[in-house]
């Protein structure tokens, strides 16, 4: 019988038929998904079922304790995340991303992808965002002139802020179910390890392909001057927020290690 992790593997090849890897030379301005076919519903909650049933032993992963902080500090002697690539096609990429205690992805985006995200021990806080479009037109919206930030910007950096809206922020744990992401609704995310070490087993369809037009673009929420600050971890949400492309910071990267669970062929 087929391992749970091959059945996943399986199901998100079925699911995400018709993904291809780019063979442009340039990338597209703007990335459009291709329209799903009609069983694609049903596929995804199929998956979904399955994802919901992984825990972190059907990949022989065992759960990391907190490891104590170097005295004195050593930056960047361990990495904050690392990555088990487990198979890859044209239509779907599939790992394990593990944060250390206090890790964060930053903000970033899936442009023109699906994903699907089921944590596998420790607790994830992840915050799920969109850009916003201008009323009157394709193009995303841009501060008012009136509209100042804290820290201040370079004019240049005013000239990049976009609006965007923060649709929720959650806590998921081993029990909870897949956290999903779609080209259309919830596709830039931060995701926070909270209260110590975590791990996420990760479904992105298609891959990151910068030739294709889907590079991994990170950003920041400014903070407007006067705006009433938000308590608690979910308050007055959707809400709107300003979003900033940023270089990503020199304080996270991740590394790759060996994939210890069962052999998958998709």
């Amino acid at each position: 019988m087929a391992s749970l992790i091959q059945r996943v593997a399986r199901q998100a090849r079925l699911t995400f038929r018709g993904g291809r890897r780019a063979s442009a030379r340039r990338a597209p301005p703007a990335p459009e998904a291709p329209p799903p076919p009609q069983d694609f519903p049903e596929r995804l909650r199929e998956l979904q079922s399955l994802l919901s049933q992984v825990r972190a032993e059907d990949l022989n992963i065992v759960p990391r304790e907190a490891a104590p902080q170097p005295h004195p500090p050593q930056p960047r002697a361990l990495p904050p995340v690392t990555y088990m690539h487990i198979c890859e096609t044209d239509g779907f990429s599939l790992g394990v991303f593990l944060l250390r205690s206090g890790a964060r992805i930053p903000l970033h985006d899936h442009p023109g992808m699906h994903g699907l995200l089921k944590v596998l021990y420790g607790t994830l806080r992840i915050s799920c965002m969109d850009k916003l479009e201008a009323g009157g037109g394709p193009g995303p919206r841009a501060p008012p002139p009136e509209q100042r930030f804290e820290p201040p910007l370079q004019p240049r950096e005013r000239e990049a802020v976009r609006a965007g809206v923060l649709r929720s922020r959650a806590e998921y744990t081993r029990d909870s179910g897949p956290c999903v992401l779609t080209p259309q609704r919830d596709n830039l995310h931060q995701i926070d390890a909270v209260g110590g070490p975590a791990a996420f087993l990760d479904i992105l369809a298609p891959p990151y392909d910068p030739d294709d037009g889907r590079d991994c673009h990170y950003y920041r929420v400014l903070e407007p001057v006067g705006a009433p600050q938000a308590s608690g971890p979910a308050a007055d949400l959707p809400r709107e927020v300003w979003l900033l492309e940023t270089p990503q910071a020199e304080d996270f990267w991740c590394e790759g290690e060996p994939y210890p669970g069962p052999k998958v062929v998709p």
